[in-house]
């Protein structure tokens, strides 16, 4: 899997595409982070709580997925990988930790946990390829550093009072979506060739595919952990059953009926996938958060009436998911399947009744209206799996 030589860090094209075990485990231990992201939503589901939440998720998953890209191009077999891997573990709990407390003078733990994460990376490295005469490799990892370095020094400025700057967080996470959306353009560097993006392996495609399925793990998971806190009523083992049949719903949306982690046949020189998962997959990830979120409620109090916090989570945790399969869609292979996507604005109208309806009732309304969307056919074929472009046959 490694090669000799200057560019023995560098991933092979023909190396091995399977994730290796330390890379699951990483995804493990950021999926714990998920489920207490989802804890603090039910704790705060009002806008401004949403907003703070939405915000630590995006740094939690842009953490996964700029690590991930990190295994894609290098090699994860290799010593200093393993240890970026593991710096990124350190990381995802030291901002776990902190979630609950980020408003309550511990910002600082969550700001240092992921702004250290980014700049060892980089100096880890930049460092070790520098020592290895691997220019083309040093340069990129250099830009990635750059801009990680640029947006820290936010991050840590927004903590540095004990209590949040919300404002100085938001600039800092907009730099860290906007520079990669332009290739990470650096002074005297320039931007990440476009085609470093077409060499992307079936390897990213497989650990997109495995952290959205664990990430789904937690909408059993979250209310099963509420559950077991208090009486096993029926009710609350009937929510557990409806939150179970949901995450298979999602998980068929994702995998079965939509395809497992795509990309289209738009032809062999497109970068396009590899840009755009990152940001399509947040959509569905905070989904899934809110959708774990509604159920961490809903198991608590199936009965009663439904205030306008829960049905937001109830209903709007399912259709972000759907939405972001269908952006990923749309923006990889320019294809959206309509016929489903018409299944999306039914729940909305149960809207003028479904507050004076039980949770329970309203989160079964939304399985049927996710088992409508799976069994309505949809296009011959939407996208192809893997992450890789699909090749012309001359």
């Amino acid at each position: 899997m490694t090669t000799g030589g200057t560019a023995a860090l560098v991933r092979r094209p023909d190396g091995s595409t399977r994730a290796t075990l330390l890379e699951l485990l990483f995804d493990v231990v950021f999926v714990a982070s998920l489920a207490l992201t989802s804890t603090l939503l039910a704790q705060r589901h009002n806008w401004s709580g949403a907003a703070m939440v939405l915000l630590m998720l995006t740094a939690i998953w842009w953490t996964w997925s700029v690590t991930s890209t990190t295994t894609e191009f290098y090699d994860p077999q290799q010593r200093p990988i393993q240890a970026i891997l593991m710096v990124a573990m350190v990381g995802s709990v030291g901002m776990a930790a902190s979630l609950p407390m980020v408003s309550d003078g511990h910002a600082m733990v969550f700001a240092i946990s992921y702004v250290g994460t980014h700049v060892i990376r980089g100096i880890i490295l930049v460092t070790t390829l520098y020592r290895k005469r691997h220019r083309a490799a040093m340069v990129r990892a250099a830009r990635f550093f750059f801009w990680f370095v640029v947006s820290g020094v936010l991050w840590i400025t927004g903590a540095a009072s004990g209590t949040v700057n919300w404002t100085l967080w938001t600039i800092a996470i907009t730099i860290d979506l906007l520079s990669a959306a332009a290739r990470y353009p650096t002074p005297w560097l320039g931007r990440v060739p476009s085609e470093q993006y077409e060499r992307t392996t079936a390897h990213l495609g497989e650990r997109y595919q495995q952290f959205i399925i664990l990430a789904l793990g937690d909408i059993i998971l979250v209310p099963t952990l509420q559950v077991s806190r208090g009486p096993l009523a029926g009710l609350r083992v009937a929510a557990l059953f409806c939150a179970f049949a949901i995450m298979l719903l999602l998980w068929q949306v994702y995998v079965f009926r939509a395809g497992e982690l795509l990309e289209a046949g738009a032809g062999p020189k497109s970068g396009r996938p590899a840009r755009v998962a990152p940001y399509t997959h947040l959509v569905m990830l905070a989904g899934v958060v809110a959708t774990a979120a509604s159920f961490d409620l809903v198991v608590s109090r199936p009965t009663g009436t439904t205030p306008v916090g829960w049905l937001l989570l109830i209903l709007g945790g399912p259709a972000l998911f759907v939405i972001g399969r269908a952006l990923f869609t749309l923006l990889v292979s320019m294809v959206v399947p309509w016929r489903r996507m018409l299944c999306l604005p039914l729940p909305l109208l149960t809207l003028p009744w479904a507050g004076r309806w039980p949770p329970l009732l309203v989160t079964a309304v939304v399985a049927l209206t996710l088992a409508a969307h799976i069994l309505i056919p949809g296009a011959a074929r939407e996208t192809t799996p893997g992450l890789r472009m699909r090749q012309s046959d001359d």
